[in-house]
């Protein structure tokens, strides 16, 4: 820790920074530890539930259930399907696509008349 330098446009890691790690408050550390205990005693509880081999119900996961929750749930609470998402969503989404179809058809056309009229030059050699 002695020879760390720190980068100029970079905060100081939070476990490198000397009034975060070694000035801690006893009821602090305590807090954490209590708080590392009760994670440990949850995963061995979460463990000893996935790997017994007779067990007949389903496994109650926390974090499975808030994903979940997460998933199903508007997480974009600014976000409503408007008349101005929707016309943005088909400029961006929707005409590109006509936008590319109209100038291809088109092109392809416009050689394919010109191979009819027999006007057309290939700007490649295929056989010499």
């Amino acid at each position: 820790m002695a020879n760390y330098k720190e980068a100029p446009l970079a905060t100081r890691p939070k476990t490198l920074d000397p009034a975060e790690y070694f000035n801690l408050s006893p009821d602090y550390r305590r807090a954490e530890e209590n708080r590392a205990a009760l994670r440990a005693r949850l995963k061995r509880q979460y463990l000893l539930q996935l790997n017994n081999p007779h067990r007949q119900e389903l496994i109650e996961d926390p974090a499975l259930t808030r994903w979940i929750h997460a998933r199903g749930s508007n997480i974009y609470p600014n976000f409503r399907p408007t008349a101005k998402t929707s016309l943005m969503g088909s400029l961006f989404g929707v005409l590109p696509l006509f936008v590319l179809y109209f100038v291809f058809k088109t092109d392809r056309d416009k050689r394919e008349a010109k191979m009819k009229a027999g006007t057309f030059e290939r700007p490649y050699k295929l056989s010499s």
